[in-house]
């Protein structure tokens, strides 16, 4: 099979991109989905470095499994909301700590991939 982390690691950046555009754009329910995905796929991507199989969405529990230590604060993770639309619950702050959370993880991933 072949070795597919850079791959994954780009559309990691490619979604934090995204993140970082629709937060300009005042969509921060998009801005805090695209910065999640970012973050499940650099830490995904750093699976597959490690020639490890990843599954599942969560990224703290996705952190947990690579067999490295990990910093409590790359740990944090936003829970759902019981009801409501998402975009009642998402605001500029929200979707600020996302993309910044988001691309700690980046940061992380980067670091062991080199």
């Amino acid at each position: 099979m072949a070795e597919r982390s850079k791959d994954w690691f780009a559309q990691a950046e490619r979604d934090l991109e995204q993140a970082k555009s629709s937060q300009k754009e005042g969509r921060h329910e998009w801005a805090c989905f695209a910065a999640q995905q970012s973050a499940e796929k650099a830490v995904k991507a750093l699976h597959l470095f490690l020639k490890q199989e990843a599954w599942g969405h969560v990224v703290a529990r996705l952190l947990n499994e690579l067999p490295t230590t990990i910093s409590e604060d790359l740990l944090r993770y936003a829970n759902g909301h019981p009801e409501g639309a998402p975009f009642e619950h998402y605001g500029k702050i929200q979707s600020r700590d996302a993309i910044n959370y988001a691309g700690e993880i980046l940061e992380f991933v980067r670091s062991q991939m080199a």
